[in-house]
């Protein structure tokens, strides 16, 4: 290879490694896996109620099989697959009240769970031979930046949002060491009217992270200051009443692009389109087409956007260049067109989108990063 292919490839490579795409909607069939740690001598009780659970799953649209597989050397640990036609019928399912309902029978004998999620990349096989396209596999590798956002967001009694900010607000940031290869890089706290939205970005262990986050003094005593306002009850000090809040307020990153390099004079920001009923998934999918599209434009003043998005709530956490008052409210909202946002979200889009963004825009409460991430 001569110099200067060599100096073409490397330029092509840093311009690739700075582009930053990660998104459940390229179409691609979808891998699950599950690792469970049941209790001992429950293994049985949990075998019925994965057979149960089996049944019903069966005829959810989007889910092509599933195998339990039990381990060799330890009969308390078993891994659940699942193979999904794309990555959306799959987050509809698992974030509906349905499956809170069927998983329900598991937790009496389960001691531990991880979910993991993958697109097919590549197979062997029989279908292997056909064409690509045909068999849905995710056509090339998709290039990360090492961190793992998720959110959380819940609702509190409405006039309750001044005294719910002051306690958000106010408190110690907890340790942001996890363990040898876990750190907590950010958290960002946003609300809109009555509704709070937390967003975490974790190198590492997700799972080892929220854990380290839940078992902190400060960390609690917050969580404890807040549970009088929260709409929805939920009692600390009982396990189920812990995990039924936390699995509702959970909200998945759908989507992630990052189009430039991290820049300390970007401002973050969080946008809120509450979609129409059933509209959610299909809102977010055209947000992050028009992401998709604009990450390489100079003119767009968005250097990262992520998407989460859970039933009809949609956000857009942005990091903006220049400030978001004198950016364009197209660029910033991500609408090109209004028209097909307005069938999809319950904001006002009449073509004001100077208004539309003012109503979008939710109210920063904290936004701290970790000196060692």
């Amino acid at each position: 290879m001569t110099t200067t292919s060599t100096t073409a490839a490397e330029s092509l490579a840093r311009q690739m490694s700075n582009r930053v795409s990660q998104s459940v909607f390229d179409g691609s069939r979808l891998r699950v896996v599950l690792l469970v740690d049941v209790y001992d001598g429950a293994q049985q009780q949990f075998l019925e109620a994965y057979e149960q659970l089996c049944n019903q799953v069966a005829s959810v649209p989007g889910h092509v099989s599933d195998q339990l597989c039990q381990s060799v050397e330890n009969p308390s640990q078993w891994l659940i697959t699942s193979e999904w036609e794309s990555a959306p019928p799959f987050l509809t399912w698992v974030n509906s009240e349905e499956h809170v309902r069927m998983v329900e029978p598991l937790h009496s004998c389960v001691r531990d769970t991880r979910s993991l999620r993958f697109h097919i990349v590549r197979e062997t096989g029989g279908p292997s031979q056909a064409d690509p396209g045909e068999r849905r596999l995710q056509a090339s590798p998709r290039i990360g930046d090492g961190l793992i956002r998720h959110a959380l967001t819940f609702t509190v009694k409405p006039g309750s949002e001044a005294a719910v900010a002051a306690i958000l607000s106010d408190y110690d940031p907890p340790e942001a060491r996890v363990d040898d290869t876990t750190r907590l890089c950010r958290t960002s706290l946003f609300m809109h009217g009555n509704r709070v939205f937390r967003a975490i970005e974790v190198r590492g262990d997700l799972m080892a992270a929220l854990r380290h986050v839940a078992r902190q003094p400060e960390v609690r005593a917050v969580e404890e200051a807040i549970n009088p306002y929260l709409e929805q009850d939920r009692d600390l000090d009982d396990p189920e009443s812990a995990r039924i809040f936390f699995t509702r307020a959970a909200l998945p990153a759908v989507h992630h692009v990052t189009a430039a390099e991290p820049d300390p004079e970007t401002e973050r920001h969080a946008l809120y389109y509450p979609a129409r009923p059933g509209c959610g998934l299909r809102l977010a999918e055209l947000l992050a087409r028009q992401d998709e599209a604009v990450a390489d434009d100079p003119r767009s003043p968005v250097v990262r956007s992520t998407l989460f998005e859970r039933d009809q709530v949609v956000v857009r956490l942005i990091d903006v260049r220049g400030g978001l008052d004198a950016a364009d409210p197209a660029l910033v909202l991500g609408i090109p067109d209004p028209g097909p946002l307005a069938e999809l979200t319950t904001l006002p889009c009449d073509g004001d989108l100077t208004r539309v963004l003012k109503l979008a825009r939710m109210q920063l409460v904290t936004d701290r990063r970790s000196a060692e991430a």
